[in-house]
């Protein structure tokens, strides 16, 4: 099983472009998620991942999330490869988002100069048809409660 959820804040501001074949929304962004525990020092380490919505889920977020703004993401990882104009093969780790939600109330992130006009959150969940994503999508009840 391929699942993934995470919580952190984006590391920079949403970026939505369309494909020009068939006209789909692919948004992608990048989120810091902090470690568990701290260092010596006092400090935390991160973990940054590359993200990839598409459809409507990332017409929503790239509507209303910005730089510094914390989400909870379910989705998957993907690992692709292409070959750089020097010939070399690179590899591409994102993470496939199925899901993401609001994890600050609107107020905490006007403070922070987001969500300018933003509804109550939505169930984006949709289908993987919908989503991007691909089998295993199991979507949550909106009454079932994720401990994490």
């Amino acid at each position: 099983m391929n699942k993934v959820i995470l919580m952190g804040r984006l590391t920079r501001d949403p970026e939505i472009r369309y494909t020009q074949t068939t006209n789909t929304a692919q948004c992608t962004f990048g989120i810091a998620v902090d470690r568990v525990g701290k260092q010596a020092d006092g400090t935390t380490k991160a973990d940054f991942f590359n993200c990839v919505a598409w459809r409507q889920l990332g017409e929503f977020i790239n509507k209303y999330f910005r730089k510094g703004n914390r989400i909870l993401l379910v989705g998957s990882v993907q690992i692709r490869d292409y070959i750089d104009r020097d010939g070399k093969k690179v590899y591409v780790t994102e993470i496939i988002v199925d899901n993401a939600e609001f994890c600050e109330s609107k107020s905490q992130s006007e403070n922070t100069g987001s969500y300018a006009n933003a509804a109550a959150p939505a169930d984006f969940g949709g289908t993987p048809e919908t989503t991007g994503g691909d089998a295993g999508y199991f979507p949550l009840d909106k009454d079932e409660f994720m401990p994490f």
